[in-house]
């Protein structure tokens, strides 16, 4: 096959400062120690970590034809990511995050909403993105145009063609529960947080949530649970809990992202279930440790020696 992942979904251009206690009143100035741009997204935060951890990747999505398009098209394309499936559209801006970063590493966000609204992925597309064992779709809940039924057919051509899907979204509410419920038949890997899982599900314990979107239909559930670890269960009975790294927190910008990415670049590699979440815990733990959302990420040599050299709790 052409690649090794394509990643599919929402892009964005994040503008991160740290560390930052309060807004200046007026039009006053605070002095920050860090100001940084970053491609991220839940597709954009994935494609540059599996870059950097080796695997041949393929960015699809969309971004505006404005200064901002030109930093993400450019940052991929400067890490090897084929952004030949990126779509630049013409009259809407790339979306697009500010982040002012707290001491605890929390992330207030600023967003303007654009071309990722505006992103669909027409069939002429298909031999392309599907040229890949596994496939990732990262945003729904912010793909307006792509949410919903246009997601369900993505997934449903991706299984057809024999390619392994893995998923993730954002900003989910019961609400989003509508969009999410029937894609999940078409699902390998479904990999929020918990509380999106919760949120979704109206579910509280993790073994509870994950029972709830295998009985709907996922094949494997990989929740992030912050610094409680993550949590593995799947449809044949496996259930197991890995614990987060001892780290100084610097910012949790695309943790969960880089989780997904390291989970996907286990999964390239034919790790086993424990290992998948063991590695993927050690790339999220990575980007926590710096700003933004490939922050510490350098490959997966480097990876494999952090993970010797750091405790879990």
């Amino acid at each position: 096959m052409r690649y090794d992942v394509s990643v599919i979904g929402l892009y964005i251009l994040d503008v991160l400062g740290r560390p930052v206690t309060r807004i200046p009143d007026r039009g006053n100035v605070e002095f920050i120690e860090e100001i940084k741009l970053t491609v991220a997204g839940t597709a954009g935060g994935v494609v540059i970590n599996t870059a950097k951890l080796g695997l041949n990747s393929l960015a699809v999505g969309a971004v505006g034809n404005d200064e901002k398009a030109d930093f993400v098209i450019g940052a991929m394309e400067r890490h090897g990511i084929d952004a030949s499936a990126m779509q630049r559209l013409d009259g809407v801006p790339t979306s697009a995050t500010i982040l002012n970063i707290r001491p605890n590493g929390d992330r207030p966000a600023l967003h303007q909403r654009g071309a990722s609204d505006h992103f669909d992925l027409p069939g002429r597309l298909y031999d392309q993105v599907f040229d890949a064992p596994i496939v990732h779709l990262g945003g729904t809940g912010l793909l307006r145009t792509l949410d919903g039924e246009k997601s369900v057919t993505l997934l449903k051509e991706a299984k057809r063609r024999g390619c392994t899907v893995t998923f993730d979204l954002i900003a989910a509410t019961a609400e989003t529960a509508g969009i999410v419920l029937p894609l999940l038949p078409h699902i390998d890997y479904f990999m929020p947080s918990i509380e999106e899982a919760r949120d979704m599900s109206g579910q509280t314990t993790v073994e509870d949530c994950a029972s709830f979107y295998l009985d709907h239909g996922a094949k494997t559930c990989a929740f992030t649970l912050g610094g409680d670890g993550a949590y593995y269960a799947d449809h044949t009975g496996t259930r197991l809990k890995v614990p987060s790294y001892v780290i100084d927190v610097v910012d949790t910008t695309g943790c969960g992202d880089a989780f997904d990415a390291g989970f996907i670049t286990a999964l390239h590699h034919k790790m086993n279930p424990e290992d998948s979440m063991r590695f993927a815990q050690a790339v999220a733990a990575q980007v926590a440790g710096g700003l933004g959302s490939d922050a510490c990420v350098t490959s997966f040599d480097d990876t494999l020696a952090w993970m010797k050299n750091h405790k879990t709790r």
